[in-house]
């Protein structure tokens, strides 16, 4: 987990409030400080009766803060300050409705409120509470008005079985939600530059059956594609994810993002969702791993294994990156990827230009630590005419960010210095 624009170890200040979804932060605390990340916790009183200060200070490696220590006021400098200012991010989770209500009329009385209005760095908010008290109209009247700040980023909340055993919305975001945003917010700085943008994402592989239970496929998870639709939606853009099979862990990072999912599972499937959803968005990012060939012929019952063919007759599958560059609009973009063993330049720089891309990812899938089902990945990200953007051995949701940087960086230069590629 990576910043983009610091020289330093990320600083997260985690404000605490009393519900008991406080649970679920100390997963989210452990992660950050394995992962480097220096944090520091704000615990507000009522978070106090739910977990200690101390299992905070031991997972931050470092003492937690409280109002009790805020109401002495024996330090030399004022400690909202000293806090605001060494945050890069802060993080209110869970945020409860009495601490949704104060940041929205800006009040300050305690330590958490107080850093809030001492800092400038971008606030992720992960609410949770009661799903009556959530459709209270004052509570989404605060929401809205939190929400309407530029720096406030939200995640958030989902529907599920409370504590309080009803089934409804209010849950706060698992884990896995925040850590995503947390790592894209470190990287962007708060950064919204894809808004206004509608961004099309293709993601996971095909799959072409035989019979019922068999299938030609390949070995993509998935991740890369979770990873651009996350990205490119933290950054303000409005994705839709046409994605093939995936498994429950893959998905759950979108389980409260703003993204429409469209799943499939055959290529032909995949072409047909994504040539319907082509003519409203500005850029396609196809990540899809998809199928080369299938079987020729497709039993509608299982076959017995001694009716299995020696020798498999194999059809074609289409072309979708082409038939899609040939469909797009002047103004659009298309991003492919080339998955790659050995050398994997020049057989991308070939896909570029074959099947008019506006850009291509050339990833190897045979380097340790890369490939199909890691969480990190490399690669290098190149345009027509362009110098290469190399990307080195990160996480895929930081690789995701490493592209739209590159993409923006590589076009602006085209419109610098000629037409469009597109």
């Amino acid at each position: 987990m990576t910043a983009g624009e610091l020289s330093r170890s990320p600083h997260v200040l985690l404000g605490v409030g009393g519900g008991i979804a406080a649970y679920k932060v100390c997963d989210v605390v452990s992660t950050l400080a394995k992962a480097g990340v220096e944090v520091r916790a704000v615990l507000t009183d009522g978070a106090q009766r739910f977990v200690t200060p101390l299992t905070f200070a031991t997972l931050c490696r470092h003492p937690a803060y409280t109002d009790e220590a805020f109401r002495q006021g024996d330090r030399g400098r004022p400690l909202h300050i000293e806090l605001g200012e060494w945050a890069d991010l802060m993080v209110l989770a869970p945020l409860t409705a009495n601490t949704l209500a104060k940041l929205a009329y800006g009040l300050a009385d305690n330590l958490l409120t107080n850093t809030v209005l001492a800092s400038t760095c971008p606030l992720l908010v992960a609410p949770a509470m009661n799903t009556e008290m959530w459709e209270q109209r004052s509570v989404q009247r605060n929401w809205a008005q939190v929400q309407a700040d530029p720096r406030v980023h939200a995640v958030g909340p989902g529907a599920g079985r409370l504590a309080c055993d009803r089934v409804g919305l209010g849950r706060m975001a698992e884990p896995v939600e925040l850590l995503v945003m947390i790592e894209s917010l470190l990287w962007t700085r708060g950064r919204r530059d894809l808004v206004g943008k509608s961004v099309l994402v293709s993601g996971g592989s095909t799959q072409e059956y035989l019979d019922p239970v068999r299938f030609i496929g390949n070995p993509s998870t998935g991740k890369m594609g979770v990873a651009l639709a996350l990205a490119a939606a933290h950054r303000g853009a409005q994705v839709t994810l046409v994605h093939g099979p995936m498994t429950a862990a893959v998905l759950a990072p979108l389980a409260t993002a703003p993204i429409a999912t469209v799943p499939v599972t055959t290529a032909a499937e995949m072409q047909a969702a994504l040539e319907a959803a082509l003519p409203q968005v500005d850029w396609l990012v196809m990540a899809a791993a998809v199928a080369d060939v299938k079987p020729r012929d497709r039993a509608a019952t299982k076959l017995p294994k001694a009716a299995l063919p020696e020798r498999l007759p194999l059809a074609p599958v289409p072309d979708i990156v082409a038939h899609l560059s040939r469909l797009k609009q002047p103004h659009q973009r298309l991003i492919g990827f080339a998955a790659q063993t050995g050398e994997i330049v020049p057989p991308a720089l070939q896909k570029l230009t074959a099947k008019g891309l506006d850009a291509i990812v050339a990833n190897p899938i045979d380097q340790a630590e890369g490939g199909f089902g890691s969480d990190r990945n490399q690669a290098v990200l190149l345009c027509r005419d362009r110098p290469p953007y190399p990307i080195p051995l990160c996480s895929k949701q930081t690789m995701a960010h490493h592209i739209y940087d590159g993409v923006q960086a590589l076009w602006a230069l085209d419109s610098a210095v000629g037409p469009s590629l597109a």
